[in-house]
C-alpha cells in the first residue's frame, strides 16, 4: 500500500505519542518511545511508552496490550469486528521489525491485532537492530504515514543515544 498522507489529527495524535516517549525510563541501549492507539471516532483506545511497565517494553507492545486488556474477557482483540482494522496507531519511532528481548517485533504485533494504519515521525536508525518496520508493515498491506516535520523532537528525546 502506499503511503496516506497526514491529516492535521495526524499531528496532533503524534506529538501526544511524542509527549509520551518522554516518560520513558533512561537508556543507554533503547531508545524512548510513545505510542497512542485511537479509534476512528477518535477516542483513545490505549497508550504506552518504552520501559513502562518493565526493562524490555516497548511502546507499541505497551499499548496493544492495555487494548486487549480492556476487550472482554481481557482476551487479545480479533483483527476483525473488535474496531481495531478502523484505529490508528501513532509512535514516536517506527515500530520495530525485529526484537533483541522479545519473540514477535512491534510490526508483527501490529499486523496480528488488525491494525490497518501507523502513523509515525522517525524512522528507526539503525543502532541496535535494522530498521525497516514501515516497509514491513507496507509490504502487509498497512497504511503507513510518516511525519518527518516530527522527528527532531523525536530524536531529541533520544539524543543521548545518537552520534554526534
Amino acid at each position: 500500500m502506499a503511503e496516506a498522507a497526514p491529516n492535521e489529527a495526524d499531528f496532533d495524535w503524534l506529538a501526544v505519542a511524542i509527549d509520551l516517549s518522554r516518560r520513558c525510563p533512561p537508556s543507554g541501549s533503547a531508545f524512548s518511545v510513545g505510542a497512542v492507539l485511537v479509534a476512528a471516532d477518535g477516542s483513545v483506545i490505549a497508550t504506552g511508552y518504552s520501559r513502562e511497565r518493565d526493562g524490555h517494553d516497548h511502546a507499541e507492545e505497551v499499548a496493544l496490550a492495555r487494548a486487549a486488556a480492556a476487550s472482554p474477557g481481557g482476551e487479545p482483540l480479533p483483527a476483525v469486528g473488535c474496531g481495531l482494522a478502523a484505529a490508528t496507531l501513532y509512535s514516536s519511532l517506527e515500530p520495530c521489525s525485529r526484537r533483541l528481548s522479545r519473540p514477535r517485533s512491534c510490526s508483527e504485533l501490529i499486523v496480528a491485532a488488525g491494525i490497518r494504519r501507523v502513523v509515525l515521525a522517525w524512522l528507526e536508525p539503525p543502532l541496535f537492530v535494522p530498521g525497516g518496520g514501515a516497509r514491513w508493515l507496507r509490504e502487509q498491506g498497512v497504511i503507513v504515514a510518516e511525519i518527518p516535520e516530527l522527528a527532531a523532537e523525536a530524536r531529541a528525546v533520544n539524543a543521548h543515544l545518537l552520534p554526534g
